[in-house]
């Protein structure tokens, strides 16, 4: 038999699920985009070859939050919570993220995410077609949908054309293309968006089987703003609308109580926790092993880079392994191989996407990374789990994989011109 893609004799290949684990001295076969062998010595003859050895093979990561374009507004807001935060990004987009600038930015977000090993991201900034477009060229697997205001909101747009975009969203979606992903529909928060509005989007994603995402309990003046205008915290909001039993994706979560926690049980409710942007903002700690616990499916986010700085997700999987030390007061709290399973097969599964991605098993979709391991910081290693999250950094990403796409080789990118890409967001910003 002869594959499209095989990756060769990998020192070890790391899948995270709980009934497959991890292989030494193993090979991957590749062929119409899907994995269709793993093990020792494949005898497997391939159009193209990665050789494996010295390198370590793990799923793509997933990043659960963040809105690529907003790579433009790196450094715009500093030193501030989530309100002044809000404050001058909406400034700032006003002059910069027109229809030309979310292309630009999430060209450049799609870059630096795939260069870092993310090969998936639930992205939620508007217009979603220019975004998902450019992340496309780059070759993510990018997940996004309109986004939601009950006021015109930055873009400026009323109720009527919101709801008009997002009748049309599955058809636009198709037509741009790109790996399998679902239609998603995205209302910003339960304080920007009515209960009303938000019942309206809940009938919209019962009829087209969309995913749903929405910020909630980022901080506890969120709390307080929903509370003000609805009379109800932000969950309470999202379930009187009818919104959790639809198994959305919630950003952040940090400020939960109890009842709410179990009611995200209860509803498949997930939670892209987004511990960098969380400290950087002084949101607070979401009690990531806590939650895991009460039963809740959590996934790892980067959140902005206006927020966070950057869509480094090595360095969140770190940050939420030991600030949930910290949160526990245990240090055993959490396992790496969990961790990392958050950012990969949780993740997956938080967008319903679990069965196409999220291990490294046959039959799945071939979303991959290869990991160099000539690097005196992962020299050597006890358990491959613990040098990925303790260790590892997006430096070390050597190829990644995507739909069976080798779309990262030898470091550098293998669909855009990584210059041009860059140039061409310096330039934005500059003349903008």
């Amino acid at each position: 038999m002869t594959v499209d893609l095989l990756i060769r004799d990998a020192r070890y290949v790391v899948m995270t699920d709980d009934d497959t684990g991890m292989l030494e001295n193993a090979s991957v076969a590749i062929d119409g985009g899907c994995i269709v062998a793993v093990g020792p010595g494949l005898d497997t003859d391939a159009r193209d070859v990665i050789d494996g050895r010295d390198a370590l093979v793990m799923p793509g990561l997933v990043n659960l939050h963040t809105p690529l374009p907003m790579a433009l507004l790196r450094g715009v807001a500093e030193d501030v919570d989530l309100q002044g935060f809000l404050e001058r990004v909406w400034a700032e987009e006003a002059r910069l993220m027109d229809p030309r600038g979310v292309y630009v930015g999430a060209r450049l977000g799609a870059l630096e995410a795939v260069m870092s090993g993310t090969t998936t991201a639930l992205d939620m900034y508007f217009p979603p077609a220019d975004a998902h477009r450019a992340a496309v060229e780059v070759g993510l697997r990018h997940v996004t949908g309109p986004v939601f205001f009950s006021f015109p909101g930055p873009d400026g747009l009323a109720w009527e054309e919101r709801m008009a975009l997002a009748r049309e969203w599955p058809a636009t979606l198709a037509a741009i293309g790109g790996p399998a992903v679902p239609p998603a529909l995205m209302p910003h928060a339960a304080f920007t968006v009515g209960i009303e509005h938000l019942r309206e989007i809940a009938d919209l994603a019962r009829a087209q089987s969309a995913l749903v995402h929405t910020h909630a309990s980022e901080n506890d003046r969120e709390n307080a703003d929903t509370v003000a205008s609805t009379g109800l915290r932000p969950v309470g909001a999202l379930d009187s609308a009818g919104l959790l039993g639809l198994g959305p994706v919630l950003g952040h979560g940090v400020r939960l109580d109890d009842g709410e926690r179990r009611l995200l049980a209860a509803t498949g409710t997930s939670v892209a926790h987004c511990p960098g942007s969380n400290l950087k903002l002084a949101s607070g700690a979401a009690d990531f092993v806590g939650y895991r616990d009460d039963g809740i499916r959590v996934g790892l986010g980067t959140d902005g880079c206006s927020s966070s700085n950057d869509l480094d997700m090595f360095a969140v999987m770190r940050l939420a392994a030991n600030l949930s030390r910290l949160v526990r007061d245990d240090p055993a709290s959490v396992e790496s191989r969990e961790v990392l399973a958050a950012a990969t097969l949780d993740g997956a599964r938080a967008l319903g996407l679990g069965d196409r991605i999220g291990t490294i098993e046959p039959g799945k979709e071939a979303d991959l990374v290869v990991l160099d391991l000539r690097a005196p910081h992962l020299v050597p290693i006890r358990d491959p789990y613990t040098a990925i999250v303790y260790a590892a950094g997006r430096s070390d990403v050597r190829d990644v994989v995507v739909a069976g796409e080798v779309v990262v080789r030898g470091r550098r990118p293998t669909r855009v011109d990584a210059n041009a890409v860059m140039d061409e967001a310096d330039q934005l910003v500059a003349s903008a």
